[in-house]
C-alpha cells in the first residue's frame, strides 16, 4: 500500500555507477543493439521482433542484486563469468535458471493484453548444453514444457500462450555439460504487430518503435543530467528515442551541471528543455504531453516527428534498459491501446519489489496495493520459485501470488507508457500540482475503453514510500484536496466512506501532536469546496500558501537533532511498541481509552521547553504520542527531528473546524461533482494549458 513520502538523496556519481543503463566499457555496441535491429527488420517483415532481452546483472553486483537476474546452482563449483550483460560462460557440470525477476517471460500479460497466442524463446549456445524451458501455474507450481540438448547452435522453443488465462511465467534453465557460452537469449514474437482495436471499434496503427521521453525535473539537477546520460548510453534504446524533453521548473538548473552539455549534444535536435515555474509535477508531465502533441495547432517542434508513444519518467530513478524496449514492445502488441506501466523496485533495497499495482479502493476512494500484491517482496530471500511450506500460514512470506496476473486501476509516472492516440483521445493531466494526477489519468483512460497495465520485467529503481513522510507534510494538502477533487470526477458511490476515513484521519493526526497536518488538511477542503475554476490560479501559489501555514507549528519545524534540546525528562509507562495477537484489540482499547483521556486534558507548558521522550519513527505511533505533551520525533529520512507539543486548545479549534469542513463536503458532493464533472475537458485541454505555458 502507498505510504506517503521526501526524498533521500543518491548522488550523481553513485547513480551512474550502479545504474547506467548499460557499461560503456564492456558492453559490446553491436550486442547492445541486436534488439534494435531485429525489431526493424521485422518491422519491414525481415524477421522475428524481439519482445525482451535476456541480461546478466551489471558488473559487481552484490548477489542480493544478481537475483533478479539469474540463480546459480548451490551445486556449482565455479561461478557463471560475464564480461558484458548479453554474454555468459557457464563452466561445464554448471547449472543457471533464468526464473527471474527480469529474465522469466511474464506470459499471463502477454496473453491478457497482447494480440499475441505464441512467443518465441531463442538460446544461442557456444559449447554444449542442454536447455530446459518451465512455465508455472497461478499458484507457483512448476511445469516441464521441452527441453534439447544443444552444441554450438541456437536451440529456439515456440511456446503456446494458452495456458496463461490468470498467470504464470515461462523460463529456462541451463545445463553445462561442457564450457559453454550463452551468447544470446531473448524472448520473440514471430509476426510483427498488428491494427489495435479502438474503443469505438475503429482500428489504429500498426505502430512504428519509436518514443518520445518526458523527465520532467525540479531542482535535481545532477539526478536529471544522469538520466539523460543513462538513455543515451545504451543503444538499442537510443535507438527508438525520438525526442526527449525536459521541462525544468526549479531554480537549480541541469544546464547548469557537469556532463549536460555532452548529454544534450548526444541528442541533438532530438532533445527540448522548457523552464516554467513550478507547477509541480502535472505541470511538468501537462507540458510533456503539451508538447509531443504539437501544442493546440499541433505545430510545436517537440512534436514535429508524431512519436506514437509518449513515455512518462521521473527524474530521480534508475531503470533497467529493456524496461524502454519491453514497455515499447508491450504498447505495440496491446491488443487496444494500453497504458503499460514500469513496475517499482526500491532504490535503497534493490532486490525488493516495492509496488507491483496499484487499485483505488472504491469504499473510502483510496488508493491501495491491488488484490494479492506482495508488499516489498525480497527476490533474494523468496525467488520466483520459492512457494513456501505446505503447512505455512495463510499469511506466511513466500513468492505464489507472484505468478498471479495483477490487474490495475492506472500506473505510477515514475514510468508509464501512453499512448499518443490516447492522449488525443482523452487529453491532458489535471492542473492537480502533484498527488493523484496519475491515478485521476488512469481512471479516465478506463472509463474511455484504454485499459492499463503495469508490467512485470518492466521496472524502475525509486525511493522506497516508507522513507518518506508526506503523509504528514506540506504534501498532505495535495493528498486530500486531489483525493476529493478525483473522486467528484470518478467516484459514483456514496460519500460516506469518503468522510468515515477523513475523520478517523483527523483524530490519527490530532492523537499523534500532527497539527500543521491537520491544519493544511482543512485549507484542502476549502480549496475543494471552492470548486474547480480556481484550478489553474492556485496552481503555482498553494504550496507557497501552505507552507506558510506550516511554519506556524512547531511539529512542521525540522530541527538537525534533539541533541539541541534538554535530556528528555521520561515518559513512564507509555507504550512504544506495537502488539499482535489474540488479546491485541483488547490492549489497544485500553491504550485508546487512556490516550484519549490525556489528550482531553490540559497540558503541561513544560513538556514545551523539555521534552519527555526522544521518539525514533517506529516508535512515533498513537499510542505513544497521545500520552506525552512534549516529544521529538526523528523524521523518516532520519536527516533531523520536529518537536511536537501537545496544546488542548489548538486541538480542539483544529477538529470543530476540520468537522465543520467534512460535513459541508458531505452535504455538497453531489453538488460538487457535478462542477467538477462539467469543467473535466476545460481543466485537460492543450489550449488551457497553453494558457498556463505561455503566461
Amino acid at each position: 500500500m502507498r505510504a506517503f513520502v521526501g526524498c533521500a538523496r543518491v548522488t550523481r556519481s553513485e547513480r551512474l555507477e550502479v545504474f547506467t543503463l548499460s557499461e560503456r566499457t564492456t558492453v559490446k555496441p553491436d550486442t547492445v543493439a541486436n534488439a534494435g535491429a531485429q525489431n526493424a527488420g521485422a518491422q519491414k517483415g525481415g524477421g522475428p521482433e524481439q519482445l525482451q532481452r535476456v541480461l546478466l546483472p551489471r558488473l559487481g553486483e552484490p548477489h542480493d542484486v544478481r537475483t533478479l537476474y539469474v540463480l546459480e546452482a548451490e551445486t556449482n563449483r565455479e561461478r557463471a563469468r560475464w564480461d558484458n550483460r548479453t554474454q555468459v560462460r557457464i563452466p561445464a557440470g554448471s547449472e543457471l535458471s533464468f526464473q527471474t525477476y527480469f529474465n522469466a517471460f511474464p506470459a499471463s500479460y502477454w496473453r491478457r493484453w497482447s494480440q499475441l497466442s505464441r512467443v518465441l524463446l531463442r538460446v544461442d549456445v557456444a559449447g554444449t548444453a542442454r536447455v530446459d524451458v518451465y512455465r508455472s501455474k497461478i499458484d507457483g507450481s512448476r511445469i516441464g514444457v521441452e527441453g534439447k540438448v544443444v552444441s554450438d547452435g541456437v536451440a529456439e522453443f515456440d511456446l503456446d500462450l494458452a495456458p496463461f488465462e490468470d498467470g504464470g511465467w515461462y523460463w529456462f534453465d541451463v545445463t553445462a555439460e561442457s564450457d559453454t557460452e550463452i551468447v544470446s537469449a531473448g524472448w520473440f514474437a514471430a509476426e510483427a504487430p498488428g491494427p489495435q482495436v479502438m474503443p469505438d471499434g475503429s482500428t489504429v496503427g500498426p505502430f512504428e518503435p519509436r518514443v518520445t521521453v518526458g523527465i520532467p525535473t525540479f531542482n535535481r539537477p545532477a539526478d536529471a543530467v544522469a538520466a539523460l546520460e543513462a538513455l543515451a548510453s545504451d543503444p538499442a534504446v537510443d535507438a527508438v528515442i525520438d525526442t526527449v524533453i525536459m521541462p525544468d521548473q526549479g531554480n537549480k538548473h541541469p544546464a547548469d551541471e557537469p556532463g549536460y552539455a555532452a548529454a544534450t549534444e548526444h541528442f541533438g535536435d532530438r532533445f527540448f528543455e522548457f523552464r516554467q515555474g513550478n507547477l509541480g509535477g502535472s505541470g511538468g508531465y501537462s507540458r510533456i504531453m503539451y508538447e509531443a502533441l504539437g501544442g493546440p495547432d499541433g505545430t510545436k517542434p517537440a512534436g514535429a516527428k508524431k512519436s506514437p508513444y509518449i513515455l512518462y519518467m521521473d527524474d530521480d530513478i534508475a531503470i533497467e534498459p529493456d524496461s524502454v524496449l519491453r514497455a515499447l514492445q508491450a504498447a505495440r502488441y496491446a491488443k487496444t491501446p494500453t497504458l503499460i506501466g514500469g513496475q517499482m523496485l526500491n532504490l535503497q533495497e534493490r532486490s525488493h519489489l516495492h509496488s507491483m499495482g496499484e487499485v483505488i479502493n472504491r469504499a473510502d476512494f483510496m488508493w491501495t496495493s491491488a488484490p494479492h500484491v506482495h508488499y516489498d517482496h525480497d527476490f533474494s530471500e523468496m525467488p520466483l520459485s520459492y512457494k513456501g511450506s505446505p503447512n505455512d500460514k495463510p499469511d506466511a512470506k513466500n513468492s505464489r501470488d507472484l505468478h498471479r496476473r495483477i490487474d490495475v486501476d492506472y500506473n505510477g509516472w515514475w514510468m508509464c507508457m501512453i499512448p499518443r492516440v490516447v492522449a488525443e483521445r482523452i487529453g491532458l493531466p489535471l492542473p492537480l500540482f502533484i498527488k493523484w494526477d496519475d491515478a485521476e489519468y488512469g481512471l479516465r483512460a478506463g472509463k474511455a475503453g484504454f485499459p492499463t497495465a503495469t508490467w512485470p520485467g518492466i521496472a524502475i529503481w525509486h525511493m522506497a514510500w516508507s522513507d518518506k513522510d508526506d503523509a504528514i507534510d506540506w504534501q498532505a494538502y495535495f493528498h486530500l484536496r486531489n483525493r476529493l477533487i478525483v473522486a467528484a470526477m470518478d467516484h459514483d458511490g456514496p460519500v460516506k466512506g469518503i468522510i468515515r476515513s477523513m475523520q478517523k484521519a483527523t483524530l490519527k493526526h490530532l492523537l499523534c501532536l500532527e497539527y500543521s497536518t491537520v491544519a493544511i488538511q482543512n485549507e484542502a477542503m476549502k480549496d475543494f469546496l471552492a470548486g474547480p475554476d480556481q484550478l489553474f490560479d492556485i496552481l503555482e501559489t498553494s504550496l507557497p500558501r501552505i507552507a506558510a501555514i506550516r511554519k506556524t507549528y512547531p511539529d512542521a519545524v525540522v530541527l538537525p537533532t534533539a541533541a539541541q534540546l534538554p535530556k528528555p525528562t521520561g515518559a513512564p509507562g507509555v507504550p512504544t511498541k506495537d502488539i499482535g495477537g489474540r488479546l491485541a484489540p483488547v490492549k489497544k482499547a485500553v491504550w485508546l481509552a487512556k490516550g484519549l483521556k490525556h489528550s482531553l486534558t490540559k497540558e503541561d507548558p513544560a513538556h514545551h521547553d523539555v521534552p519527555q521522550a526522544n521518539f525514533a519513527p517506529i516508535e512515533a505511533r498513537w499510542f505513544s504520542l497521545s500520552r506525552v505533551d512534549g516529544a521529538t520525533v526523528t523524521t523518516a529520512d532520519g536527516r533531523g527531528v520536529v518537536y511536537r507539543q501537545r496544546d488542548l486548545n489548538k486541538a480542539k479549534d483544529l477538529l470543530k473546524e476540520s468537522r465543520r469542513l467534512q460535513k459541508l463536503v458531505e452535504e455538497r458532493f453531489d453538488e460538487l461533482r457535478g462542477q467538477y464533472r462539467a469543467a473535466h475537458s476545460r481543466l485537460s485541454s492543450l489550449d488551457a494549458w497553453k494558457d498556463i505555458f505561455d503566461a
